[in-house]
């Protein structure tokens, strides 16, 4: 009798001890108790809506975009379709207080896309822009030319203080609408997007219908013709579809969306750097080859080596697949890409690292899970003050709504999550500090549902040094 109460004793004290380590390995922060509106759903925008408008006049330029076009900020790649011919391809451009307009040259391109064929797609790059500078452009000819104006970042420097807008997964529903329009009137005033993939969403419509890019194409345009959009590329950009004859992936996106990754060095406009400011910002592709001495390898183990935290001290890493989040679609989906590069993101002390894909917000703590061998079992994240955190931002607003859906208890690295739709901003101080903070679609108002204060890793690896010398 006495040995079953003393197995019965043991068993308890087993289930305690689990108990007591399943707290400590999931003694999460914050699940916020928001709920959504039943109305709230992701509907797609009817395409008679104002912001899908095409512009007046025959033939006139629409879908204009701007994004960085050089590695150092002072250059700008001008793009914008003309639908049934090739107009001018001269951009006249000119300084705030410039005197004379200059021109560049725009490349003309189309392609098809099984029973699509695009429009005259025009991309023009102008280099040698000055730092920190207001510039008005035009393109088209005639009365129905069209004018835009865009601010050159300050030249790069440890103090510069800027903003970053952030947006994921976008999309174009009402949601999209109001996130983008809370992007807009947010008093933060971001000046530069960083955009985490998952753009139209054309792959979603029948036969992965493309005019869905035009439409998206000219649905942003109030935003990204002003100011430059940094674009990720997610997996709804891949539009690979053999069965209707369609084998080279990215084929619209690369077409529309160019990028300066010749300018760092890439071989693919998949993945690039570029300096903005303050900031060093490395753009990594999750859905093309990452393993060892793949192209994309090869080319992230130079580029971390090459950044000069002195002049840009916030490092950046901005990828569609999360690497940290606690939902349960998508979950550890990031794993083989996290496994490879997290080492690396400790190492060269990464400040944070922003990702779509999740349609929900989350962000975590500063973990690490690098230690694991095939001896030692050390396989659960834990806190260190070199690695970066990780915010996964894919609340744009896409039609396949939001994710819910939770690991429970909430686990120890996530600091806050909400699944709400939003945008985020990421507030430059200067060398040390940074201010992120989330931004809740609610109410018809842009509303701060979570911030936080950002050390940055390297000066603050600095300081310590220094103190203890």
């Amino acid at each position: 009798m006495s040995s079953r109460s003393d197995l019965t004793i043991i068993r308890v004290c087993f289930i305690f001890f689990l108990l007591g380590v399943l707290v400590e390995l999931c003694d999460g922060g914050i699940t916020s108790g928001y709920v959504r509106g039943v109305n709230d759903l992701p509907d797609d925008m009817p395409l008679d809506s104002d912001v899908f408008k095409v512009p007046p006049g025959p033939n006139a330029p629409q879908q204009v975009h701007i994004t960085q076009g050089n590695h150092e900020g002072n250059g700008v790649i001008i793009s914008w379709v003309t639908p049934s011919a090739p107009c001018s391809n001269t951009v006249r451009y000119w300084s705030e207080n410039g005197k004379s307009k200059k021109e560049a040259e725009a490349t003309i391109n189309i392609y098809r896309f099984f029973n699509y064929t695009s429009g005259y797609i025009h991309h023009c790059l102008i280099d040698d822009l000055e730092f920190d500078m207001k510039y008005h452009y035009e393109i088209g000819s005639g009365k129905w030319s069209r004018r835009f104006w865009f601010f050159t970042p300050p030249k790069p420097g440890p103090d510069v203080p800027y903003t970053f807008g952030l947006i994921g997964d976008l999309g174009q529903t009402y949601d999209s609408n109001r996130t983008l329009s809370h992007y807009e009137m947010n008093p933060g005033k971001g000046q530069a997007v960083l955009f985490l993939g998952d753009l139209s969403y054309a792959d979603r419509y029948p036969l992965h219908d493309n005019n869905r890019w035009d439409t998206w194409g000219r649905f942003v345009e109030r935003s990204v013709a002003y100011q430059p959009w940094i674009w990720t590329a997610g997996n709804h950009e891949i539009d690979y579809v053999p069965d209707i004859g369609e084998t080279e992936p990215f084929k619209p996106f690369t077409n529309r969306y160019h990028t300066p990754y010749k300018a760092s060095g890439s071989i693919s406009p998949l993945w690039y750097s570029i300096k903005r400011a303050s900031a060093y910002i490395i753009v990594m592709s999750c859905y093309s080859s990452y393993g060892i001495y793949t192209p994309q390898y090869k080319w992230l183990q130079k580029e971390f080596q090459r950044v000069n935290r002195t002049e840009t001290p916030w490092l950046i890493v901005l990828v569609h697949c999360p690497f940290y989040h606690s939902y349960v679609h998508h979950y550890m989906e990031g794993e083989t890409m996290r496994v490879m590069y997290e080492p690396w993101f400790v190492k060269y002390k990464v400040d944070v690292v922003f990702a779509g894909h999740v349609h929900a917000y989350e962000r975590s703590e500063r973990v690490s899970n690098i230690a694991y061998n095939i001896v030692n079992g050390l396989c659960e994240p834990i806190s260190d003050e070199s690695a970066p955190v990780y915010i996964t931002i894919g609340d744009g607003g896409n039609s396949e709504g939001l994710l819910t859906d939770m690991m429970q208890p909430q686990p120890s690295y996530s600091a806050f999550r909400e699944p709400s739709f939003g945008h985020g901003l990421l507030d430059i101080k200067n060398r040390t500090h940074a201010f992120f903070s989330w931004n809740r679609n609610q109410d018809g108002s842009s509303v701060e549902a979570d911030s936080v204060l950002l050390l940055n890793r390297f000066w603050r690896a600095q300081e310590k040094t220094l103190v203890v010398a």
